[in-house]
């Protein structure tokens, strides 16, 4: 079986539920992985809208995830330091929290969740970019998940 990325309330080419978006509670869902290669030393997640605009949006980047974690829990708290080793990432909005969904009136945009498996925890503070850890994991990426779902407005 291969290293897979689900959720329970977000089916993959589903809907994302409303209590995940700026429309509703604006909370992070639950994240549940499988297959952990060999290995992992940490994980990464990083939360983009592709649809928005040529560089889209990130919505959410968390790093330094313990490599024996299985889930992100759902309602992860809005702290630089998440628990253990986890820490936030800064998103589009300049903040180091999860920021829902939230495509302009009237359109339906695609989300996708990216999970990295990564050899190493990564030697980056609390609210390193998409970028920097892009940069940082580059070496260390051991497999890649991903759950792609939509929201509209």
């Amino acid at each position: 079986m291969p290293f897979t990325l689900t959720s329970p309330k977000i089916e993959e080419g589903g809907v994302i539920l409303r209590d995940f978006t700026c429309t509703g509670a604006n909370k992070s869902p639950q994240l549940d992985w499988t297959e952990t290669p060999v290995g992992t030393q940490s994980f990464a997640i990083v939360f983009n809208d592709p649809d928005a605009g040529s560089r889209g949006f990130v919505h959410w980047v968390v790093y330094n995830i313990p490599g024996d974690a299985r889930s992100m829990p759902a309602e992860v708290p809005a702290e630089p330091v998440i628990h253990d080793t986890a820490v936030h990432g800064s998103n589009g909005w300049g903040r180091m929290d999860y920021g829902g969904p939230c495509p302009p009136e009237g359109s339906t945009h695609n989300y996708v969740f990216t999970l990295h498996a990564l050899d190493a925890l990564l030697e980056l503070e609390p609210g390193a970019t998409k970028a920097e850890l892009e940069e940082a994991a580059r070496v260390h990426v051991l497999a890649t998940a991903t759950l792609t779902a939509s929201f509209s407005r």
